[in-house]
């Protein structure tokens, strides 16, 4: 974390400020489930660096999100999902991004619609 990090909910659960069980901990990122799960799994993966979305990551650091997506296939792998899953990263307000780090949704377990919303 830097200093002029936003003091996220993940900037907290990073800190262990909020205790939560990591899925997946390495030194890149971390791995939990959704507090407040819109499929059966419902997994957040984030990473360590405390980029405010995709764009600005892909732009700084494109390997941390290779990184990011290949942890969110393994964890569809761990769960059982080889029927599908959806992965999600929302940037900006219109994109319907609401904490200001950069973090994918990882969903599955049920039919997911289309369009989402």
């Amino acid at each position: 974390m830097t200093d002029s990090a936003p003091d996220t909910i993940f900037a907290k659960i990073l800190r262990g400020d909020i205790a939560t069980e990591f899925l997946h901990e390495d030194e890149v990122c971390v791995a939990f489930n959704d507090v407040s799960p819109q499929a059966p799994v419902h997994i957040l993966v984030i990473p360590r660096h405390p980029y405010c979305n995709v764009a600005e990551a892909s732009a700084k650091d494109p390997a941390l999100v290779g990184h990011l997506l290949a942890v969110c296939s393994k964890l569809a792998r761990l769960n059982g999902l080889e029927n599908g899953f959806r992965l999600i990263t929302n940037q900006g307000a219109e994109g319907g991004q609401s904490v200001e780090h950069l973090h994918f949704h990882l969903l599955g377990g049920r039919q997911l619609n289309w369009p989402p919303g």
